[in-house]
């Protein structure tokens, strides 16, 4: 029997976001349906277009073959919705995870931007640092901090920034103002929790300064910002954040660590318009400038 154009959406879907929950959530249906479209499709075509990976699920090579059709399909129906809301419109959901820091100073504004433009398209962010995986599954796109090592997934550098000590004058006052890094063993140090983080840039930048006195640990670097300006100790901040703050003062200027931005896209998810915008908008020179 000939494969249902839908149950080629639902494949897309899968194959863009690698897992059946993500792509349920995207499309409105629950895992249940996904399984039994995908079920479906395969004995429709005679065999097998996912596999399951540590990872996520991945096309086979059948898979592969429906990727042209099922997009194909995907643009008819864009092209149907675009008669009644205007040609050119992007539409649908990109799903993007990132650092709360990029997110809160630049993706969010420039998709914001996008948003304008294409008013159909929805985003969905959720606000994480953590390590780049090879099959990183359930979203379209993926900031990560340093230079990421995947093979199957396309890697796009965003911006460079600086991991630099401060503090407010209120507590170098009360707590003393460090002249070496030694130093910093007498002190409180605000950065991450490393168990709960395992990026190599951000471990090795707290991993150069010695065992502090007692520490003020989140996954959050906003909770870091606002812990460093209640005077609750030094911060290893990143420089575009602390910058904004006219009262933190630099500690030990001669210690910087540099490391940058990088945008992570699967390669299935690259294929769609509305991520490939999104990416676009992100790489704006108008964002690193």
């Amino acid at each position: 029997m000939p494969a249902n154009p839908d149950d080629l959406l639902v494949l897309l879907t899968v194959a863009r976001l690698g897992r059946f929950t993500a792509a349920a959530d995207v499309l409105g249906v629950n895992h249940t349906t996904i399984s039994r479209r995908i079920a479906l499709l395969e004995k429709a075509i005679g065999g097998r277009v996912l596999v399951q990976t540590p990872g996520g699920w991945e096309l086979t090579d059948l898979g592969r073959d429906l990727l042209g059709p099922a997009e194909a399909i995907e643009r008819a129906v864009a092209e149907v919705g675009e008669r009644t809301t205007g040609r050119g419109q992007l539409q649908g959901a990109v799903r993007v995870a990132s650092p709360d820091g990029y997110a809160i100073h630049w993706l969010v504004p420039a998709v914001t931007r996008l948003q304008r433009d294409h008013p159909r398209l929805d985003l969905e962010l959720i606000t994480a640092t953590q390590r780049a995986r090879e099959a990183r599954s359930g979203v379209d796109l993926e900031v990560v901090v340093g230079r990421p090592a995947v093979r199957r997934s396309a890697a796009e550098h965003l911006r460079d920034y600086r991991l630099q000590l401060y503090a407010t004058r209120t507590y170098l006052d009360r707590a003393g103002t460090p002249t070496a890094l030694a130093d910093l063993g007498e002190h409180t140090l605000v950065y991450y929790i490393e168990s709960a983080l395992q990026v190599d840039d951000l471990d090795e930048a707290s991993r150069r300064l010695p065992a502090p006195r007692s520490s003020l640990r989140s996954t959050s670097v906003f909770a870091h910002v606002a812990a460093v300006l209640a005077d609750g100790g030094i911060g290893l901040l990143p420089d575009f954040l602390a910058e904004d703050e006219p009262t933190l003062l630099r500690v030990l200027p001669d210690y910087s660590y540099a490391t940058g931005y990088w945008a992570v896209v699967r390669r299935e998810s690259r294929r769609n318009p509305a991520v490939r915008a999104v990416l676009a908008a992100l790489l704006a020179p108008t964002l690193v400038e």
